[in-house]
């Protein structure tokens, strides 16, 4: 399976970054199986950074060794995936004892409704409603050093 990282440096050997910001997932890696969700992740972080240039890093990555880790996976924006995605935006210590989590991207489309039911405007079953319609791109993210053993660095491509 192949997993794109958008960024504005080529990254051929992934580590574990602490963010300065809140993340769905917390501290990882961060990949996609989805090409053009990493072209856009790469020009908006060399905009945001302004330096750089759009970069998409390409890893393979083999299923059987993937799903041999402790890996959590989010069929679709559901309870579970919502709360965790809460406690990771409010920088709420929530212990994930996973080396890989999938799921969708609380983007920045969703991050308005997710906003929303943080400040208590919306209930869990308000904010579900009104996420379920979208189409979620994925995110894979790589949290643990033994996780990152099973990615192979193929190529990185301009944006």
């Amino acid at each position: 399976m192949l997993l794109y990282h958008g960024s504005n440096v080529l990254v051929s050997k992934p580590k574990i970054i602490r963010p300065s910001k809140t993340l769905d997932f917390g501290a990882g890696f961060y990949l996609t199986s989805s090409y053009e969700q990493a072209q856009k992740w790469a020009r908006n972080q060399t905009l945001r950074r302004n330096e750089g240039k759009p970069v998409v890093s390409v890893f393979e990555v083999e299923e059987q060794e993937l799903f041999s880790l402790n890996v959590m996976k989010f069929q679709r924006a559901d309870k579970s995936w919502l709360a965790i995605i809460t406690a990771n935006r409010t920088n709420i210590s929530h212990q994930m004892e996973y080396d890989v989590i999938i799921g969708p991207v609380a983007d920045d489309d969703t991050f308005p409704v997710i906003s929303d039911y943080i400040r208590g405007k919306y209930t869990e079953k308000e904010a579900l409603s009104r996420l379920l319609p979208r189409r979620f791109k994925d995110q894979y993210v790589f949290k643990t050093a033994k996780s990152l053993e099973t990615l192979k660095f193929l190529r990185g491509d301009d944006c």
